[in-house]
Formats: C-alpha cells, structure tokens, sequence
C-alpha cells in the first residue's frame, strides 16, 4: 500500500507528557518529529496537546481531565485520530478509547505503519510484519480488532482484521513462521556478501533524513531514490564508489535510526543492518543544520551499540553546512570532533576531503609485510596481488623480498595461502 493512499488526508492531534524525566523542551522537540512521521504517513496534524505531570498516569497515560478534553475537542473538529508520543499499553489504549472516540495510535504504531507503506521488498515485507506481530501480541483485545472495521487508513496497515481477530497462539505461530522466513533470508544476504568479502566495505550510517542517500547518490554518480521525508530508505542500496585513481569501496546506505525506534523493529531488521556490522568503516552522517544534531548523534551510537559494532572504525560526516550561517559553531565542532569531516552532499562540498577521510580510515586496517621467496614462488607472488599490494620486490641472488601491504580482515587468506605452498608464518617480516 502506498502513503496517501486514503481518499481523503485524515486529521490527528498529536500528545506528549512533560515529566520529571523529560522536560518541557525535549517534549517540544519530540512533537515536532511526530509531526514529521505523521506527515510521512500522510495525515495532517491540526493540534499539539502537552500535559505536565509527574510521571505518566498508568490507566489513562494524562489525567482524567484532560484525557475529557481531548475526546471533546476530537469530536468537534471531527478527529480521525489521536496519536501519543510514547508507547500505550492495552490498558491505556482501551481505557483512551472509551472517552476518546477516534483512533488511538503510539510513536512505534506510527512508526511501524510507515515501514509498511514502504516496505517493497520480500525481506523488507516480511521484517515489518514480524515487528508489528510483536507489537501487537502483547495488546490483542477486541479493541484492536475495531480498527479496521471502522476506520481503515493510517495506523492499520499490515496484519489487518483478519489477522488481529485470531487468537495469541496463532498469532505466536505466526510470529515463529516469519522468524524461521528471515532466518532463510539471512543466509541468502550471507552468500551474497561472501561474493563481495574481496571488496572493501563502507556503510552509511546515520538519524533518519541526514543525507545518507543523498551522499550516496553524490558519491557514486547513481541514480538513488531520495525523498524528503522520513523514512524515505527501507531497503539497503550498495553501489561502487572510486575514493582515489586506484582504489574502490562498495558504498551501502541503511535505514535510518530514529529516537525511541520500536525495538521489535531493531530486530527484526537486523539482517539488513548486517551491512553495517560487516563493514569495514561507518561513515556516520549528521545533519549538523539540526538544532538537536548531538541527541540524533547520541541515539545512533546507541543503536550501533545495540548492534554490536560501536567499536568499528567510524567517520564522523557533518552533512548539511551550506545551512550553518554561524561559522563559529563548526569552528567548535571541528575542535570538538578533530577526526571529523564537514560537507555538503546536496551541492557537493568537501567530497574530495571525504574521500581522503575514507582512505585513513582504512590505512588503519592495514598491515605491511615483507615474505623473502625464491623466484619459484612466482604463483604465490601472482596469488597475492589478488588481495594484496605489492609495494616492491627485491631481487637477491636466489631470493625475492616482497614487501605487501594488505587489509587485516585477509590475514586468514593470506595463512592458508602460505601454508599451501610450503611456507611457514616465521617466514613473515612484518614491518
């Protein structure tokens, strides 16, 4: 199903808590973002509610009154929808209902709606459908089942009524189905990535609509799907890129991370985000035009974190400074993060420098080496251009020295290759 698809764009008012945790200002911020995913989903919001307690009022999430206040003003204005900025439970979901009478929807149902609009592929299809089987196991009651019945449009895509009205353990069995299904797919992706383990490997990592795509596309010269919008990039695109005259990376752009991001959603999308725990560097894209870039920093070392590859090595890729009129602020940042590089990918700014970026970044994966053979050893010689660069040979009566530089991640290749013709690991001179 694709965004927009309803006859008519439907209307939401869209509710965040300020609490002794979260401040008045962050609340802001995360209302602003549900607006933009709002948008992306194709629903227009015409209010902005907060309330200020101090925590979050387990039965209902906001106090009685203004729980009233909202259904009141809902069917006024004719409402479809009322969308909270944080996860609902059942409980609250049922209790909202009985006041409020319009669609209740949370961040991750938001969230995981979108990612079933654009979900194209059969992997992508199949992740999102287990993320929202698991989002929705925990609050299957007949209150959920109403949704399509009555409403249809933004917040039931996806599993449907019919799926929504069967009972736990076929929804579990379910569940087990699409787990055994990416497993499957997984191990095609492994093939896949086998084929490339010769390449060096970059992935594009950053908060959802920092300008990945847009550098990739800037990048390689390829014709790459951008959009304005959140969430524009579901699946991952690999493309070549030539970062000097003699060497080329395979490039990929993965989806965005988001703040507060359905954690099922995480899961289930971890196969994709293979790409990114496989590489060899992160080019980690910040929209540095954002006023809250540092929290977008912090939520994807977070994510990165979760995904085990926090300690891969990482290029900090401030994106976006045409936009920055205070020069003084990236004077700062450059101070701050020295191993940084600032660019523009829409109009092309600071690429080259990028590049150079890319290439220190994988000198630091490098080892050098030197092997004294025989001029005998010529097919061994020829074997290790295939993976190596052949610095210099030296010629010495009956011996060659060759010196070779080559990736870490080939020293098992380069062991097999050895022990194959003879020759011991002693016989390396590492520099």
């Amino acid at each position: 199903m694709e965004l927009h698809s309803t006859s008519k764009i439907e209307k939401a008012i869209v509710v965040g808590l300020v609490t002794n945790k979260v401040r008045r200002h962050q609340v802001r911020e995360y209302l602003d973002e549900l607006i933009r995913l709002a948008d992306t989903a194709g629903v227009e919001v015409v209010h902005k509610i907060t309330q200020e307690r101090d925590s979050i009022e387990p039965a209902t999430y906001l106090g009685t009154g203004k729980v009233i206040e909202i259904g009141q003003l809902a069917e006024q204005e004719k409402i479809e929808m009322v969308i909270f900025d944080d996860d609902l439970s059942a409980v609250q979901v049922r209790n909202l209902e009985k006041v409020i009478k319009c669609k209740i929807l949370d961040r991750s149902g938001l969230i995981l709606d979108i990612f079933a609009s654009r979900a194209k592929t059969k992997e992508a299809m199949t992740q999102v459908e287990l993320a929202q089987l698991q989002y929705l196991l925990p609050r299957l009651t007949r209150q959920w089942t109403h949704l399509s019945k009555q409403y249809g449009g933004v917040g039931t895509k996806g599993p449907g009524e019919t799926q929504l009205e069967v009972d736990r353990r076929d929804v579990r069995t379910r569940i087990s189905l699409l787990k055994e299904k990416l497993k499957e797919i997984s191990v095609e992706r492994m093939e896949q990535r086998k084929k490339r383990n010769d390449w060096t490997r970059v992935a594009l990592v950053g908060y959802t609509n920092a300008g990945k795509s847009t550098l990739l596309k800037q990048m390689s010269g390829a014709d790459v799907f951008i959009e304005d919008r959140l969430f524009a990039t579901l699946d991952t695109t690999i493309r070549q890129v030539a970062i000097s005259q003699t060497k080329k990376i395979l490039l990929s752009d993965t989806v965005g991370f988001i703040r507060k991001l359905p954690p099922h959603l995480i899961a289930s999308f971890r196969s994709t985000l293979a790409e990114v725990v496989e590489s060899d560097v992160i080019l980690h894209v910040v929209d540095v035009s954002h006023s809250h870039f540092e929290e977008h920093i912090h939520v994807v070392k977070e994510t990165l974190q979760e995904l085990g590859a926090s300690e891969k090595p990482t290029v900090m890729v401030f994106n976006k400074i045409d936009c920055i009129e205070d020069r003084a602020m990236l004077t700062a940042l450059k101070k701050e993060y020295e191993n940084a590089v600032f660019i523009s990918a829409e109009r092309g700014i600071n690429i080259s420098g990028l590049k150079e970026k890319i290439l220190e970044a994988l000198e630091h994966e490098l080892r050098e080496e030197v092997l004294v053979l025989t001029p005998s050893d010529y097919r061994l010689i020829s074997k290790l251009h295939e993976f190596a660069e052949i610095i210099k040979k030296d010629y010495d009566d009956n011996t060659v020295k060759v010196r070779f530089r080559f990736d870490k991640k080939f020293s098992g290749r380069l062991m097999k290759l050895l022990h194959k013709s003879g020759i011991t690991e002693e016989s390396l001179q590492q520099c």
